[in-house]
């Protein structure tokens, strides 16, 4: 039998968008145009398989895939794959046809044993694999097309794991994989090839012409990909407002995570568009287990205490059209969606007061790491510090550009919390915070067992109460503190066709106008 991803909302109804005076199809003839495309900065690395950093999917994905991928419903596509997986009746063998054909970077044609080279090494260095790794009893090529996974026990993720393009299960040549990590060598089956890295300047790729596209229409990442135009130029721009005077000048054609308040500089102009797409994301503070201030659970319950997160979310967004105060970590409208959140947004300075004094601490420093180059981050930082400040901690604000938080937070001695978000994820066990190998670490006896319980449930109305559960979890071990919900702003030239808002914006079947 076959298994479909979560269902959890249409993507083009829960959009919401300006883009009724764009065309919605891209024309299809190759052209030699370039699209110029403003990150947030610098890419901390090119191998999507080390890092769930979004800077990375976004430019990453166009030059690597996976076996599968999402369309806009969520649910699970092939894309890599030739079908979805042949399941057993215990539910715990995946077999996995591989498309014939499919042309890697350097001229070599894909086969099993690429795959499963790919895999083993996703499990070794990935957050995410080495989520499925603790499950996976064996990966084997059982021809050249086919592909085995044998789990220990049934596990709900696997799939979604498998099509994420964040701490991706990329698929690369055998002797690239088996080479060690981090690759250095950037060779994938995807419609852009990589042409040149300048750090700091710029990431080049160009159209891969002998590109073996999935069949299908394009539906959210799923079915046909197109390379139209000849290169794509992805120019980290650490400043917001930079990125907003690029596409107000047309120095770029799309630009990333804009400041909220900037939405009125693009009204009127017939030039450039201002786009949010839903669902919302949680916006969060991730705090450090291992860390010897907060790995103490009554610091982290006396900073829940602290923070009134409707001044945190004004702080950083301004406008309530951006924010939706929300314990939830899942948007209204999702069914993983629980407003039963114990704890928050109820600052109560006598209850921090309490429980720093009952946890011992004296005066010790509480490092929070934070980013100006996401603008709303480091806003409500300003604001986080300050309330934290009142009720007695002693707080360092310590702010760097995005690749440097990427890195410093992987050291658990350099770092008390950091500011975050999570772009909407299908799969709760997708999402970073959860994950134990990730930056902040969470993984008592308690959370293991409600993350292995969840993971293990196949029946998804049985899952949904399991997740309520694990989220109760999260708020009384304050692993990680929800701010609330947001919503991203972007901006898109009206030169470009065919561009699809999602939550990692690819530029495939997007064409350019002069």
């Amino acid at each position: 039998m076959t298994i479909r991803g979560s269902r959890l909302i249409a993507f083009a109804a829960a959009a919401q968008m300006i883009l009724s005076t764009m065309p919605a199809f891209a024309q299809a003839t190759p052209q030699e145009g370039v699209i110029n495309i403003a990150t947030i900065g610098e890419p901390p690395t090119l191998d999507p398989a080390t890092t769930t950093s979004d800077v990375v999917s976004i430019i990453t994905q166009h030059v690597f895939e996976t076996l599968y991928t999402f369309t806009k419903r969520w649910d699970v596509a092939p894309l890599l794959a030739e079908a979805m997986p042949r399941l057993s009746d215990d539910g715990m063998v995946y077999t996995i046809p591989i498309r014939d054909g499919v042309k890697f970077h350097n001229g070599k044609v894909m086969s099993s044993d690429d795959v499963v080279a790919s895999l083993k090494r996703w499990s070794e260095v990935s957050a995410r694999g080495k989520l499925a790794a603790a499950v996976i009893e064996q990966i084997t090529a059982k021809d050249a097309s086919t592909v085995e996974i044998k789990l220990k026990q049934p596990f709900a993720p696997l799939l979604p794991l498998l099509a994420m393009n964040n701490g991706a299960a990329a698929i690369i040549p055998q002797d690239i994989a088996q080479a060690g990590s981090p690759i250095k060598d950037f060779v994938g089956t995807g419609p852009y090839k990589l042409l040149e890295h300048r750090p700091d300047q710029y990431v080049r790729m160009v159209r891969f012409d002998d590109y073996v596209s999935p069949p299908g229409k394009p539906d959210g990442y799923a079915g046909e990909r197109k390379a139209i135009v000849r290169e794509l130029r992805f120019a980290p721009v650490p400043n917001a407002t930079t990125r907003v005077s690029g596409m107000l000048s047309g120095q770029f054609q799309f630009a990333d995570s804009l400041p909220s308040e900037t939405i009125s500089q693009f009204e009127g102009n017939t030039m450039v568009k201002p786009l949010t797409a839903g669902p919302a994301w949680p916006f969060v503070i991730i705090n450090n287990t291992k860390s010897k201030l907060t790995g103490n659970p009554l610091i982290r319950q006396a900073m829940l205490a602290a923070l009134n997160t409707d001044d945190l979310l004004a702080a950083a967004f301004g406008s309530p059209n951006f924010f939706d105060v929300s314990g939830s970590i899942y948007s209204d409208g999702t069914i993983y969606f629980d407003p039963t959140t114990p704890g928050y947004n109820k600052p109560d300075t006598k209850k921090a007061a309490a429980l720093l004094k009952e946890a011992g601490y004296k005066g010790e420093t509480l490092r929070l790491i934070t980013s100006q180059q996401f603008d709303f981050m480091y806003k409500m930082a300003l604001v986080a510090k300050q309330q934290l400040e009142d009720v007695g901690f002693k707080v360092e604000l310590l702010v760097m550009d995005w690749a440097s938080v990427v890195r410093q937070r992987e050291d658990p001695t350099a770092w008390d919390a950091f500011t975050s978000y999570n772009t909407f994820v299908p799969e709760p066990s997708l999402l970073t915070f959860i994950n134990p190998s990730y930056a902040g670490w969470w993984d008592t006896p308690e959370k293991r067992a409600a993350l292995a319980a969840f993971n293990k449930e196949m029946d998804p109305n049985k899952r949904v109460e399991l997740w309520k559960g694990l989220q109760a979890l999260l708020y009384k071990q304050a692993s990680t503190l929800i701010v609330g919900q947001f919503r991203n702003l972007s901006a898109i030239s009206a030169k470009l066709d065919g561009y699809e808002p999602m939550p990692w914006s690819a530029f495939w079947n997007v064409s350019i106008r002069p």
